[in-house]
């Protein structure tokens, strides 16, 4: 109430010798005005005209996710589009990104309005033309995170074509490690820098609103921005099926909201409907769970002592297992039954099913509890699967801590879990194939 509006007010494109630059002006009245940047380094790519219309829309849309970390600030009731237009359908599918892409945020900061009282677009800018594209694109580009998704996505796909590229906001050690793993040269990723806005810093330490935005659903509109510059025609995502349960038993809130399928669905047509660069958008891993990618990864030794996927760790320089959240305990444990006991604790450095401290944790992790920890993690069974696979692999040793409690207290799975394929996903066939020929189905 005391900041009702929110504006974006511009966005521009423009280049020098080495870089685009991608600026954007988002204000909340009375509060700040905020000046973000994106820079894609050109590198010795080969890069379309920037002046067009569609390459302009592109952008614009992009500024539209982007502005998302602002908004959330004050959660302004009008969001007041000086720069561009959306129509009614476009205004639907943004309302439903920030109301479910915010829903973690929601949750934790006990905001209850609905999907149509959280937020109304209000275009007074003028509509972009952009014609279909009847261009050829050839190639694939990988985001990067440097977790042991987008690892198995990277060996899957090394050698499907020479056209491959890697991508990723925010290079550093963790990726360029996973990257050469793969047998990229640095040469062959796309590097780009996102800039915060410090203000928006500074009015997260005054206490302003914070918490989690979809950030994968910046990585969706900017990476089709890259690939239609270059002529690229796939992005191959590392988003699995277990991304779609929700972290609320009861609610649809969920962590990775711009990481399920409802999202990739969502956002491929649209990206075919408003952005027509031609582009094709899936997720190589979706088929298929967590576990069994944990289990593909078991067999890839080259990634081991450099995939991270600690948010907490990744604050840090170097990037490292912090061994004390939610995110390090799940990659632990659904790494258990491929690599417990010496394996594991040579990469984390410690046994963490000895770490009594994660107690509460586990029990969460394994679906005991209202709340799944808001972290990247899989499904409650698959958990569970891990947890009894480690136990019967140990036999008659003795078991640690956690395991010990789980074996005494909690429900074992054994039914198979390694054999799941869903059908319902967007790979196209000859990538369907490759995924089809390392799993056991």
């Amino acid at each position: 109430m005391r900041y009702p509006k929110f504006i974006y007010h511009s966005y521009d494109i423009s280049e020098d010798n080495y870089k685009i630059i991608i600026e954007y002006v988002f204000e909340i009245p009375g509060l700040a005005t905020f000046k973000p940047t994106i820079k894609i380094l050109k590198k010795n790519f080969k890069f379309k005209s920037i002046n067009s219309n569609k390459v302009k829309n592109m952008v614009f849309n992009l500024g539209m996710v982007e502005a998302i970390s602002y908004f959330k600030a004050t959660c302004s009731k009008e969001f007041i589009i000086n720069c561009g237009y959306l129509d009614e359908n476009q205004s639907k599918w943004f309302k439903k990104l920030f109301f479910y892409g915010l829903g973690e945020f929601r949750f934790v900061n006990d905001l209850n309005e609905t999907m149509e009282e959280f937020v109304n677009f209000i275009s007074k800018g003028e509509k972009l033309e952009v014609e279909e594209t009847d261009e050829k694109l050839d190639g694939i580009i990988i985001p990067v995170g440097g977790g042991k998704d987008s690892n198995v996505t990277l060996d899957l796909l090394k050698n499907y074509s020479k056209k491959t590229l890697c991508f990723r906001i925010g290079v550093n050690d963790v990726v360029l490690g996973c990257v050469e793993a793969a047998g990229f040269s640095r040469n062959k990723l796309i590097e780009i820098g996102r800039n915060i806005d410090p203000k928006l810093i500074e009015l997260n330490d005054r206490g302003f609103l914070n918490g989690h935005t979809p950030f994968s659903a910046v990585v969706a509109f900017l990476s089709y921005l890259v690939s239609y510059l270059l002529g690229y025609k796939y992005i191959a995502l590392s988003n699995e099926d277990s991304a779609n349960e929700d972290n609320v038993k009861g609610d649809k809130i969920n962590h990775q909201y711009s990481k399920t399928l409802e999202f990739e669905n969502d956002f491929r047509e649209y990206s075919k409907k408003y952005l027509k660069g031609n582009v094709e958008y899936f997720s190589m891993l979706r088929p298929i769970s967590e576990l069994q990618i944990a289990m593909l990864f078991s067999k890839l030794p080259q990634y081991h002592k450099t995939f991270k996927s600690c948010n907490v760790g990744s604050k840090k320089r170097p990037w490292s297992w912090c061994c004390r959240c939610p995110k390090c305990l799940f990659v632990y444990t659904i790494l258990s039954p491929f690599l417990y006991k010496e394996k594991l604790v040579n990469i984390f450095g410690k046994d963490l099913f000895e770490e009594e401290d994660f107690l509460i944790t586990f029990i969460k992790l394994c679906g005991y509890g209202k709340v799944k920890p808001f972290e990247c993690v899989g499904t409650f069974n698959e958990i569970k699967y891990a947890v009894t696979k480690t136990i019967e692999n140990l036999g008659e040793q003795e078991l640690p801590f956690l395991l010990k409690f789980y074996n005494e207290n909690l429900e074992k799975i054994n039914d198979n879990l390694l054999n799941y394929y869903n059908e319902n996903n967007n790979l196209p066939e000859e990538f369907a194939k490759i995924l089809k020929g390392k799993i056991l189905i």
